[in-house]
């Protein structure tokens, strides 16, 4: 299809052009933007190439906006976490400049592990998220699972002949996020599974772990005493750890609110 080209089209026919072109060219943003933008440039008598370059910015920061959109959901986080809506003030053991400074994901840039290590309820989950989807927004591959779901799948995987497959698809992404790493025991083969995922990551992409057990508690997780002491090296080496304390995090928000409706009432 071709658009008939002529002068002194009117205002009507000129929108319906923009329209079937934006269409062809698929250029929803301009599409959507052109009458709001080309009425501003009316009025702050912008030259032809800022108004060009007004158009083409709303296109580039649309479809940028939609990638991001698109990463999250694809690393299947169970819930919106941000740094935004962590209350330092509630939890003073997590450094606000540090978590900052993770934000601006060098580190995975540079393929290092990170390690979030505290009581339940005490952000390590939150921070997780929220660092993974900051990872996310800047362009990065992330995938989140559970610690447990993720051995499970692996397991499954060995059984149906397709364990390097899926080592391979969790080897790919940049960042991979392991929730609630601790909370259950694994038998040596599982354990010996997630090893091998590690492994396939060591200093090439990043894994972000939260547990609720400290490194010497993890023989109740790791049963194997040569396998715990190699797995936490793969999940240290070069890396970030951050604990988050023993104070419940959740716990003295939830004290906090019953508190404010006390006095309220």
């Amino acid at each position: 299809m071709t658009l008939p080209r002529q002068r002194g089209l009117t205002e009507q026919a000129a929108d319906a052009a923009i329209d079937t072109a934006c269409r062809m060219l698929r250029l929803p943003s301009i599409r959507n933007e052109f009458p709001d933008i080309a009425g501003r440039a009316v009025k702050d008598q912008m030259t032809y190439r800022g108004f060009l370059a007004e158009l083409l910015m709303a296109e580039c920061d649309d479809r940028a906006r939609r990638r991001s959109e698109r990463r999250i959901k694809a690393a299947g986080f169970p819930r919106e976490k941000s740094l935004r809506t962590f209350d330092f003030d509630a939890n003073p053991n997590i450094d606000p400049a540090t978590i900052h400074t993770l934000a601006s994901c060098e580190w995975i840039k540079k393929g290092q592990p990170l390690c979030l290590i505290g009581d339940s309820g005490a952000g390590k989950s939150h921070m997780l998220i929220a660092l993974g989807t900051e990872a996310a927004m800047k362009g990065y591959r992330v995938r989140y699972t559970l610690a447990t779901k993720l051995v499970n799948e692996l397991v499954e995987a060995a059984d149906e002949k397709q364990l390097n497959k899926t080592i391979a698809r969790y080897g790919r992404v940049d960042l991979l996020c392991i929730d609630e790493l601790g909370y259950m025991e694994l038998d040596r083969h599982g354990a010996e599974l997630l090893f091998q995922v590690l492994t396939e990551r060591e200093e090439k992409n990043s894994v972000a772990i939260a547990s609720n057990e400290s490194f010497g508690g993890w023989m109740k997780t790791f049963t194997d005493p040569r396998l715990c002491a190699a797995i936490v090296d793969r999940l240290t080496f070069n890396g970030a750890i951050i604990e988050t304390g023993t104070d419940s995090y959740r716990l003295a928000s939830t004290r906090a609110r019953a508190e404010e409706h006390v006095v309220a009432s």
